[in-house]
């Protein structure tokens, strides 16, 4: 097995994700999510610090039963950044997340031409949210955030696995 990433090395992160993923298990077959790399006008990527898993990440989350990935998709992005979709989103990949859950796939988007309705305050989810120009990046920026980006950029090869 790979390497446990580092936002997941914290144990209080381990713990939520495979609690949350539990209760999933008994609900769903599968756990389906969404993510997105959301760029406004001036090419800035948007992060969020989750108040439950380490580092910056790019908004996101599961997807409900009788909710469409891109109405989910929307959800997320309002909820995590107050984010209002500019151009239509891009399906870029399917990606499977075996490191959180053997179950568990992410479908991600990219959106272009985001815009922010108001600045996010933080709330007991998201610590901090902003758009960071992209040789700019929080120090603490995820691998797999890392990663999809890199893989947008054309700078790698895009992977199966999240």
């Amino acid at each position: 097995m790979s390497e446990i990433p580092p936002e997941m090395r914290n144990w209080r992160a381990r713990l939520f994700t495979r609690a949350i993923h539990s209760y999933f298990a008994c609900a769903r077959g599968m756990t389906m999510g969404v993510r997105a790399a959301c760029f406004d006008a001036e090419g800035r990527v948007f992060l969020v610090r989750q108040s439950y898993v380490p580092g910056w990440l790019m908004p996101g989350g599961g997807i409900e039963r009788d909710e469409t990935a891109g109405e989910a998709l929307a959800k997320e992005l309002r909820e995590e950044g107050n984010l209002v979709l500019g151009d239509p989103p891009e399906l870029v990949h399917v990606y499977h997340n075996r490191l959180t859950s053997r179950r568990d796939h992410v479908i991600f988007y990219r959106c272009l031409n985001v815009v922010q309705a108001e600045p996010k305050r933080a709330d007991y989810e998201i610590r901090e949210a902003g758009f960071f120009a992209l040789n700019d990046l929080p120090a603490e920026t995820t691998p797999a955030t890392l990663r999809r980006l890199a893989e947008l950029s054309g700078k790698a090869p895009f992977a199966d696995v999240w």
